[in-house]
């Protein structure tokens, strides 16, 4: 499992470059996650370049000693800063401080996540629950839906935390680009979908 996403990620000369200065990030629990890392998937599963579409990627981290939006918005700007030769968009964001500002983003408020494996598990879908880092050199992955869903190519709801609306409106924005992909409707998709296997 984690050879055959380190293998993926390894063509991606964008995901590469931030891996590669990974230890230079330096921040506590720190992972780079989500779409970044799935489209990478899903560019070279339809045979696309694999940082075709990309336009950002997600860094995050958890300080729960340090919930103050200037600290966040500090560190973005030196990790933007250490990556600036990418072009691409680096948004980093504390994990501990999350439901701080969903409600007004979202519109409906959030437990406290507890670890950014907890948030990494309440992303939208199976597929981009996931997330990757270089610790010691070392390749390491979270997963944990597993990564059946990301290599078959199924966009499925991790129903934990999202509601319909922001699950619809990720498959509306994903299928023109990738529409080789399998969209499973929230209907279809079971009630207990969220909970880790």
């Amino acid at each position: 499992m984690t050879e055959r996403l380190e293998a993926a990620i390894r063509k991606s000369w964008l995901l590469s470059g931030i891996l590669g200065r990974f230890h230079e990030i330096d921040l506590p629990e720190c992972w780079l996650v989500a779409g970044a890392i799935a489209q990478t998937v899903w560019n070279l599963s339809g045979g696309y370049p694999a940082e075709r579409g990309i336009k950002d990627a997600d860094i995050v981290y958890y300080d729960a000693a340090d919930l103050s939006a200037e600290a966040e918005a500090a560190h973005e700007l030196r990790i933007r800063a250490l990556f600036a030769h990418l072009p691409i968009k680096l948004d980093v964001k504390n994990e501990a401080r999350v439901h701080l500002w969903h409600e007004k983003v979202f519109g409906y408020s959030i437990r406290p996540y507890t670890s950014v494996g907890s948030a990494i598990a309440s992303f939208p879908s199976t597929a981009t629950a996931i997330g990757v880092r270089r610790h010691a050199g070392v390749f390491v992955s979270f997963v944990p839906f597993g990564v059946d869903d990301l290599f078959k190519l199924v966009v499925r709801p991790n129903k934990v935390q999202i509601t319909v609306p922001i699950y619809e409106a990720k498959v509306a924005r994903w299928r023109p680009l990738w529409p080789h992909l399998t969209f499973v409707p929230w209907g279809e998709s079971p009630p207990d979908q969220g909970k880790i296997r």
